[in-house]
């Protein structure tokens, strides 16, 4: 295979060897015999290379990262603060390379590519200052009942140590610079594992931190096959916090053998849209369509069924099926609808459309693909014996679920084994409310497609969807422990 012409860069030319991309460790560019080889979804030539990393190299990682640490620990917030928001301005600076080298890599459209960058200079810079904002408390002990003696309770928050980071591949600047930013303005070092399709995206956002000026071990990387190094790193007696983004089954496995690591989890979502029958149905339309297909639907965010009441479905559907019929199909360049990251993901997303259809599904639009290039397809009268119901396709299908009323629809979308986030459409702030408190979901939308953000709102999941809560105030709180000081005096 040749490596495309957009793939010659020279800015961050040190990164890369040959076209196998090295990894970043101890302050500098390090390079392995075996690679991996990064595929195009679209054009199907090759991007670039990754790194195949042994025990070993994960063993030099880690002891990099736990090394650097204590004197990255020791560093006032100030200054370490004002490295994040170098950073952020060289991300920004160099947002249209790297926007090229994101959307060959996992075939998203240019202006989201864009759009993922800026946003993640916004989060790095608002998690600094964040960062310069978070203060202990000072507590008086004759507050409780009973206690005569003169006490003061200083309580300071300290780093936790090695914080291992492993993030999508649909967001892999965004989600690895949200579980970094909040992770290094607290004062612990990061061990960044990228995804696979991904890396060499994540990899110039490491190269962005190491310009501008992040210490050497405060930041390291390792990529390799996850069958080879995945359950090695997570078990390693030096990590001190694991920070994952991804699929449900690899999370529980993850949780399972980790042992008493703190974590925080992104897992799986079926994200239901509710839409009752005092609706607005035209906004309710757009939002549903965009937040179903935006990136062909490969967002643990995205719209995964709308649960709709009977007395108003078939209009709703009326003015769906336009909107899916303009979004535009092909080349990321300008499309909306873009190939998915790679066969398996297509033949998954097949899978749940061919069972929806032999179990009695209608297909209003769409069904069809080329290669790997799914077209948008909505199905009505979607049953609960589909999978489609109840499978994540992480893919451009939405089913259409049809209900009596207002509790049919909230038992059904709680009959779900996610928790991420739900939509509520409704023009009654009561029915709004009385939805939204029954909801089993970490966050629900009113009047809005279900999204992530913005980024200083708490985010988090129930169920199979995850564990934790993210938001930047409370990744600072999760990768900080509390540190009780008590002062006895006269």
């Amino acid at each position: 295979m040749t490596i495309p012409k957009y793939e010659v860069i020279t800015l961050f030319e040190n990164i890369k060897k040959e076209y196998c991309y090295g990894n970043f460790l101890n302050g500098e560019w390090a390079f392995f015999d075996k690679c991996l080889d990064i595929i195009d979804p679209t054009s199907k030539k090759l991007v670039g290379r990754i790194s195949q990393m042994k025990h070993e190299d994960v063993d030099n990682a880690i002891e990099s990262c736990s090394s650097a640490q204590k004197e990255w620990g020791k560093m006032p917030t100030n200054e370490r603060a004002k490295i994040l928001h170098k950073a952020a301005n060289l991300l920004v600076e160099n947002q249209d390379h790297i926007a090229d080298i994101l959307m060959h890599e996992i075939a998203k459209d240019k202006k989201s590519c864009l759009s993922e960058i800026n946003r993640t200079a916004d989060f790095i810079k608002f998690t600094a200052d964040e960062g310069e904002r978070t203060i202990g408390e000072a507590l008086n002990a004759d507050n409780f009942p009973g206690v005569k003696t003169n006490k003061l309770a200083f309580v300071i928050r300290e780093p936790l140590g090695v914080v291992l980071a492993i993030s999508p591949f649909n967001y892999p600047i965004n989600l690895s610079a949200s579980k970094i930013a909040p992770a290094l303005i607290a004062g612990n070092s990061v061990l960044l594992k990228p995804p696979t399709q991904g890396a060499l995206s994540a990899m110039h956002m490491v190269e962005i931190f190491n310009q501008a000026g992040l210490p050497a071990g405060v930041l390291n990387t390792i990529t390799g096959k996850s069958s080879e190094i995945g359950d090695y790193v997570v078990t390693h007696p030096k990590i001190d916090f694991i920070n994952f983004t991804g699929s449900t089954k690899v999370g529980k496995h993850i949780a399972s053998i980790s042992g008493m690591v703190p974590l925080i989890m992104e897992l799986g979502g079926k994200d239901a849209a509710i839409v009752l029958d005092d609706a607005n149905l035209e906004d309710a339309a757009n939002d549903i369509v965009s937040g179903a297909f935006s990136y062909s639907g490969q967002r643990c965010t995205a719209i995964k069924r709308v649960i709709a009441v009977d007395s108003i479905v078939d209009k709703l559907i009326e003015l769906i099926l336009p909107k899916v019929k303009e979004l535009k199909v092909g080349n990321p360049k300008d499309s909306t609808i873009t190939p998915l990251v790679n066969d398996k993901a297509k033949d998954f997303v097949l899978e749940l459309m061919h069972d929806a259809e032999e179990k009695g599904a209608v297909r209003l639009i769409g069904g069809n693909y080329e290669d790997n290039l799914v077209y948008p397809t909505v199905y009505d009268k979607v049953t609960e014996e589909m999978r489609l119901a109840w499978e994540e396709p992480f893919g451009p299908v939405l089913p259409i679920i049809r209900v009596n009323n207002i509790d049919d629809a909230i038992s059904l979308a709680n009959k779900s084994q996610y928790g991420l986030q739900s939509s509520v459409f409704t023009m009654n702030i009561n029915n709004a409310f009385y939805v939204a408190k029954r909801l089993e979901v970490g966050t629900v939308h009113i009047n809005n497609k279900t999204e992530r953000g913005p980024d200083h709102f708490p985010f988090s999941g129930i169920k199979n969807s995850g564990m934790g809560t993210q938001g930047i105030k409370y990744s600072i709180e999760a990768m900080t422990r509390r540190k009780n000081i008590v002062l006895e005096y006269n």
